[in-house]
């Protein structure tokens, strides 16, 4: 069925029409017969209703016409809509329900006066114009509760064409939102699948011989067929592929009607938007991520997933021009990836914005750019019943769900990479995660991961259904249980990892495939599997080592030492050591809003030494010596300008633990927080002000997450006490969530 077919139709109806108009003794002036809806765009399917309206201007009387003008069209066969109303009836019914609203849009001549017909379409046209702004937001809640009754047609097992989330009732909607005037609708991207979908439709109803618009699982062999396509797979993917582009539109436009509306009045109208930098090469504008002037895509191969990053974290749009042109334009990443990629990759991944700005990669071609494999699983149906998506959406609703819950886990970074890889061998002849193991192995290697979270990563994947499968089909009380799952699993932290993903895929899936009840089974395993390996696995190491002492730190001088190392630099700081000493220089690097990738400091004699990795590659250390002077003088004051920036966005709680098991003569303080500028800052200044010495700190930023170990003990003794241990863990936990924390009463200055 062609555009050519719906013309014909079209004409038929027409001329049916105006013949039932000439018979029925129609006026010729001030009364005409018009098409609504689809009919009135030109679009009737096979088995369409006709939805006509006679109307007049308010001062004539349509006579014996308002009766007998439907007559023939219903010995004809055809099923009518019909209705009779005055002009002002027509703005008034308009008025009153938004469906009505909308067909009006598209009012079209079929018989009677021109003119009038003419001044009904101006009438309405300027009337939704007028109104649009007070009548969108009740627009869009009609919207989403269809949406959440009919599902998306990408991913429902009967799709619906025209009700579904992405079908042709939104097409329709788009139309209307561009017909406003007030927010750019991509209408060129649009209308192929908008007429592509009606070209599945009628195929459609010509099979069933009625009007439908829903897919039975048994229509799609036919469907190939009349599409010219090999197989029901290949009819699956076409049409859900429509769906998905036009849901991303949708949502898309849905976004800049929400901010439009958002706006004040006064910058409703403004022709220039201000662009606020968020990351090199970046900006956002009117809540759409776009490049900023600096931008060279050509040069600079991590552009494309700084933008992504930036996007998914704001829970911005990301412009589809500006992913387009990186996506065409952004140098190729160097294999393995450059630290940072690796990084903005599982920020992206870890947004609350990732679902909006995954779509807008994929349909601008990026996500092949980044991900090759992706194909393997794009619009791939589950075998399995209990999943609401298709593979590739699972997987993309598995990463949101384990961002809710990185707390948990000492390798965001490994639990977010491994959500993205855990279903990449579906679609394989063999059990999916045997055959994803090796490809997450070769993806992993390919970003950039050390060889160790490379396994991780590989071993997530192949035993991604080793809890919940042991946990629901064996005796857990049963010591061969616990041994074959701890043999697999290998280490707690793999096991910490392993819990949480478990958790993610299954609340992806559906909410069934997370009862409280399965919830307990796996969670129960898991406590078993942990108290069965070695409880002090995963504690981190204590690394240190000796480094040559400038004569002027032992005359009381600061050496502060830059090295660029790759796209950031490496500071080396050795001072003489005192409480309060990284408070200082973390407050130093956060004010100057340099990104912390990694640090370690410690005790040597009576010097600290601290080595810091940042994602700066421009860094003067006079600069950092004159910030440091100013916080120990007094002149600067970190804690009034980071606790704003420490608590902003923050939607999970840190956690903050102590780990006993660690160390025999120090208490190790662990902190996991949202990577934030300040957070080391404000960590070690809550510690300063309890007097509490920091012998030794390991930093990692990874991903969104910071996990920051502290080696601590009582200024010139040994390790804190309980009382002492706790006291620090409060004043922490109480400082990173935006409770008043003093400056310290005495650092030994």
């Amino acid at each position: 069925m062609t555009s050519e077919e719906r013309a014909r139709r079209t004409a038929e109806a027409d001329a049916l029409c105006a013949a039932a108009y000439d018979a029925a003794g129609g006026p010729g002036n001030g009364c005409a017969l018009v098409a609504v809806g689809g009919y009135g765009r030109g679009e009737l399917a096979p088995h369409s209703d006709l939805d006509v309206v006679l109307v007049h201007d308010d001062g004539v009387d349509p006579g014996e016409a308002a009766g007998q003008v439907w007559y023939p069209l219903w010995d004809s066969g055809k099923t009518i809509d019909h209705s009779v109303r005055g002009l002002g009836e027509m703005v008034a019914a308009a008025d009153a329900d938004l469906k009505v609203a909308l067909g009006l849009l598209d009012v079209r001549h079929l018989a009677g006066d021109p003119h009038l017909t003419l001044r009904l379409r101006t009438t309405m046209l300027a009337h939704w114009r007028r109104h649009a702004a007070d009548r969108l937001p009740a627009l869009h809640a009609l919207v989403r509760a269809r949406h959440e009754l009919m599902g998306e047609l990408a991913h429902r097992s009967v799709p619906d064409l025209k009700e579904s989330e992405g079908g042709l009732r939104d097409a329709t909607v788009l139309r209307a939102l561009a017909a406003t005037w007030l927010v750019d609708v991509p209408g060129p991207e649009l209308e192929p699948s908008r007429l592509a979908l009606l070209d599945v439709r009628d195929l459609v109803q010509g099979a069933a011989g009625r009007a439908t618009d829903r897919i039975q699982p048994e229509a799609w062999s036919e469907l190939a067929t009349g599409l010219g396509l090999p197989d029901a797979r290949s009819a699956q993917v076409h049409v859900r592929t429509l769906g998905r582009r036009t849901t991303h539109l949708s949502r898309l436009t849905w976004r800049r009607v929400e901010d439009y509306l958002k706006r004040p009045e006064s910058a409703r109208t403004a022709r220039r938007p201000q662009l606020l930098p968020v990351a090199p090469g970046v900006a956002l504008s009117r809540r759409e991520v776009v490049l900023d002037a600096r931008a060279r895509p050509a040069e600079d191969p991590v552009l494309l997933l700084r933008a992504a990053a930036a996007a998914s974290e704001l829970d911005a749009v990301l412009a589809p021009p500006t992913a387009a042109r990186l996506a065409r334009e952004s140098a190729a990443l160097p294999q393995p990836w450059p630290d940072e990629a690796r990084q903005q990759l599982v920020r992206m991944l870890a947004g609350p914005g990732l679902l909006h700005v995954w779509e807008t990669l994929e349909e601008t071609g990026a996500v092949d750019r980044l991900l090759p494999e992706w194909q393997r699983i794009r619009l791939l149906p589950h075998a399995s019943a209990i999943h609401r998506f298709t593979v590739d959406r699972h997987v993309v609703e598995t990463c949101l769900e384990a961002a809710s819950l990185i707390r948990r886990v000492g390798r965001p970074d490994v639990l977010m990479v491994a959500a993205l890889l855990h279903d990449i061998g579906k679609g394989s002849l063999t059990e999916h995660s045997v055959a994803g193991e090796p490809i997450a192995r070769e993806i992993a290697t390919r970003m950039g991961f050390d060889d160790e979270a490379v396994e991780l990563v590989a071993r997530l994947v192949r035993w991604h259904l080793l809890l919940s499968e042991t946990a629901t089909t064996r005796d857990p009380d049963d010591p061969a249980t616990v041994e074959r799952v701890a043999s697999r699993v290998g280490s707690v932290e793999a096991l910490e990892l392993l819990t949480v993903l478990t958790e993610a895929d299954a609340r992806a899936a559906s909410p069934q495939a997370w009862s409280t009840w399965r919830a307990s089974l796996v969670h129960d395993l898991a406590r078993r599997v942990r108290a069965s390996l070695d409880s002090g696995a995963g504690a981190p190491p204590l690394l240190a080592e000796e480094v040559e002492v400038p004569r002027a730190v032992r005359n009381g001088e600061v050496s502060v030492r830059v090295e660029q190392v790759g796209d950031g630099s490496r500071v080396t700081v050795v001072a003489p050591d005192r409480v309060g000493l990284l408070a200082d220089l973390a407050g130093v690097l956060a004010l100057q809003r340099v990104p912390v990738r990694a640090a370690r400091a410690w005790a040597q004699e009576a010097v600290g030494v601290s080595v810091w990795e940042v994602g700066e590659p421009q860094l003067d250390a006079g600069v950092l010596r004159e910030k440091l002077d100013a916080i120990v003088e007094g002149r600067l004051d970190p804690v009034r300008r980071l606790r704003p920036a420490a608590r902003q966005g923050q939607e999970l709680a840190p956690i903050v633990e102590v780990r006993p098991e660690a160390s025999s003569t120090s208490t190790v303080l662990e902190v996991r927080a949202a990577d934030r500028p300040g957070v080391i800052y404000l960590v070690c200044a809550a510690l300063a002000h309890l007097d509490v010495a920091v012998r030794s700190a390991h930093v990692a930023t990874l991903g969104p997450q910071a996990v920051d170990v502290f080696y601590l003990q009582e200024a010139g003794a040994g390790a804190l006490s309980e009382t002492r241990a706790a006291e620090a863990a409060h004043a922490v936990r109480a400082a990173l969530t935006g409770e008043p924390v003093d400056q310290p009463a005495d650092r030994g200055r």
